[in-house]
């Protein structure tokens, strides 16, 4: 049984990184924006790397939606463990795959029903499940909703030195559904920490934070941000010294521009001399695996991190 599963998981890798397919006809209804990585995967039917996707070994109860169109995919009951390094699903939501001949001949192609996005390919008779089908499905085109919470939300981004302290108190705040670890600013695709930390990049280490605007507003998790980390250190912070840990809030929109610079006066007229950037969002490359939930992992404490009001 892993004999065929690993070749049908090799055929699947070499058909989709050497082979970009044609790209599927979207519904325009509403696509989120997607970075160069997500439109090699989801537009053009690439291939993630084996055991390289967020999800391959998660488990947490909620919904995966398409990383496109946020449609409604699969429930974390359908998943299940293969370890064939992509998360593996036995059934779906009730008409929201569409199935296609694979541009290989041998394979059978899934897609998002509503969008079209390229999700990964579906197999049958390998016996892994009582339902005998495994829905092999790339990461990258999925997002993962925590049970009990909406689709509805939107991201913010910051940085503020090590990226581990800043999530980890962003992850606690009400209103937040998750914090990542990742790099923004610079201008190499998908950078990895020894490019960013050695290689001047350009990239600061950044936290993408999710959350639900109905429990908490853009302006107070801002607030938060200028509260949680020294916006006066301009060569880095605590003892982290280097570029790509300054002080930055990346914004999206008019609003949030305005925003931050808002608070950045009213921190100016209390005396506090803020060397913050204020900076136009780029693409978020998330961060290694090993850098997520750091604190979380390790039982440690944020060491340049701590709540201090300013407001």
């Amino acid at each position: 049984m892993k004999n065929q599963c690993s070749v049908l998981v090799l055929t699947g890798l070499i058909f989709g990184v050497l082979s970009g397919g044609e790209e599927t006809t979207m519904n325009q209804k509403k696509m989120n924006p997607l970075t160069p990585e997500e439109e090699r995967v989801i537009v053009h039917k690439g291939t993630e790397m084996p055991f390289s996707g967020k999800y391959n070994d998660f488990f947490k109860k909620g919904r995966y939606v398409c990383k496109r169109c946020d449609a409604v995919l699969y429930q974390s009951d359908h998943k299940f463990a293969s370890t064939c390094g992509w998360p593996s699903f036995d059934d779906e939501v009730p008409g929201a795959i569409k199935r296609i001949p694979d541009a290989d001949g041998i394979r059978t192609e899934i897609l998002c029903a509503n969008c079209g996005a390229h999700l990964g390919h579906v197999f049958e008779g390998e016996g892994l499940t009582p339902k005998d089908l495994r829905h092999c499905v790339n990461s990258i085109s999925l997002k993962f909703v925590p049970a009990g919470q909406t689709s509805q939300t939107a991201k913010a981004y910051f940085a503020g030195g090590c990226f581990w302290g800043v999530e980890h108190l962003f992850e606690h705040h009400e209103g937040v559904l998750s914090a990542i670890s990742g790099y923004m600013g610079g201008n190499k695709e998908n950078p990895s920490y020894e490019d960013v930390s050695y290689r001047n990049t350009g990239h600061l280490e950044t936290v993408e934070v999710t959350y639900d605007p109905d429990k908490v507003t853009y302006e107070t998790l801002a607030r938060y941000f200028f509260e949680i980390h020294d916006p006066t250190q301009s060569n880095g912070q605590g003892p982290d010294i280097g570029e790509q840990y300054h002080s930055a809030v990346f914004y999206q929109t008019e609003v949030e521009k305005k925003t931050i610079k808002k608070l950045i006066g009213l921190l100016k007229e209390k005396g506090y001399n803020v060397v913050t950037r204020v900076l136009k969002a780029k693409p978020f490359w998330e961060a290694e695996t090993y850098h997520q939930d750091y604190y979380e992992k390790t039982g440690k404490q944020p060491y340049c991190h701590v709540y201090q009001k300013r407001f």
